[in-house]
């Protein structure tokens, strides 16, 4: 007999749910994770009294009531809205498209002269089937919104030419003809009180966690401790390359604590030309209003600048690089991971897909209902 039940290769959100449900269903499971931290990229840390977000900012909203009441058991959320906004040349405008950023851009004050101005425009690049992902911008909200607000943003973040980017990566953009600058639309939306850390230890409750540990350094070791296996790393890495790299875009952040009360006034300003080099700042303590436990005011600010960069061997991968290419290469090792009858593949990384927090926790619980 095997000493655990199950291992949970990643102490992230997909794991931590893994293990949670696993455990309340008279499972043992064992929890590793490479990092000397649980919660994955939604991992916050205190600086100056500020839970700052590592990995880049992470902002819950859901649709889901399931998934809503789930995450409830573990966090009080707060009632944080995300509101960004767009700097361009020193310029500012609301995101996404509403009537304020319209009203920023061309001075109109009603729905139906923003829509003519829009509908001219969109005329005018003459774009009936985009080849690219330019087009499909020009196509959907004209050159104005594009230039200003889409291409350097767009460029920075993928690394390349938007002509030269697949139209896909934007099916459709969120234009609105209202005052609504609330980012996401969904029904339930807010930050864990305490940081996502906190969250995800309280799904960790009451489980054994090891951090610091290797799976795929030690792998005959960690597979021998359990009867089955849930992986959420990366699914090329686990089977040693051997049919060649996914491909991934990656972030390096700049975080630095400054002595003052506030930088910027906001959250998230994303830098949406060309030349700033980083692609947007995020302040962490807008995110619980700028305030601590006790509700007062916090004296000073952390803020981090978030670069883009192609991703290489060694650095941490973010987001999968969803094109007809690794498409098809994921296939294949889809196929592989088929054929590994005591192993499960999830998360983010397993499965190479992009997922919102709300929807890796549902992965996992679909997941954990069909074993």
């Amino acid at each position: 007999m095997k000493p655990y039940d199950y291992l949970i290769v990643g102490a992230g959100l997909y794991g931590a749910v893994c293990a949670r449900e696993l455990t309340d269903a008279g499972k043992t499971c064992l929890v590793i994770d490479k990092r000397e931290h649980i919660a994955g990229n939604a991992y916050t840390e205190r600086v100056e009294g500020i839970h700052v977000h590592r990995y880049g900012a992470h902002i819950f909203h859901t649709n889901n009531s399931e998934v809503w009441d789930y995450v409830q058991r573990f966090a009080v959320f707060n009632r944080f809205i995300n509101t960004p906004v767009a700097n361009w040349k020193g310029e500012i405008y609301s995101l996404p498209f509403n009537m304020y950023t319209f009203r920023q851009m061309w001075g109109v004050e009603t729905p139906e002269e923003a829509s003519a101005k829009i509908e001219e425009q969109r005329k005018a690049a003459g774009i009936t089937e985009p080849k690219n992902l330019e087009e499909q911008a020009l196509s959907l909200v004209g050159r104005d919104i594009y230039e200003k607000l889409i291409k350097g943003y767009t460029e920075k973040q993928w690394g390349r030419p938007c002509d030269q980017l697949p139209a896909f990566i934007i099916r459709r953009l969120p234009v609105r003809y209202t005052f609504d600058n609330n980012y996401f639309d969904a029904l339930y939306q807010g930050i864990p009180v305490g940081g996502y850390t906190k969250m995800v230890a309280g799904m960790l409750d009451g489980i054994e966690v090891r951090l610091g540990e290797d799976y795929l350094a030690g792998k005959a070791k960690w597979d021998g401790m359990a009867e089955r296996v849930i992986y959420t790393g990366p699914i090329d890495a686990y089977f040693g390359y051997c049919l060649g790299s996914l491909e991934y875009r990656s972030v390096r952040f700049e975080t630095e604590a400054l002595d003052s009360p506030d930088f910027q006034g906001n959250a998230v300003v994303n830098y949406t030309d060309a030349e700033t080099p980083w692609t947007r700042i995020i302040e962490h303590k807008w995110f619980e209003f700028g305030k601590d436990e006790n509700g007062n005011d916090l004296p000073k600010t952390v803020i981090s600048r978030e670069y883009s960069s192609e991703w290489k061997p060694g650095d941490e991968p973010y987001y999968p690089v969803n094109d007809e290419k690794n498409g098809r290469l994921y296939a294949e090792y889809r196929k592989l991971a088929d054929r590994e009858q005591k192993v499960v593949f999830g998360g983010r990384l397993g499965e190479y897909r992009y997922y919102d927090m709300d929807q890796v926790i549902a992965a996992a619980l679909n997941m954990i209902k069909g074993l």
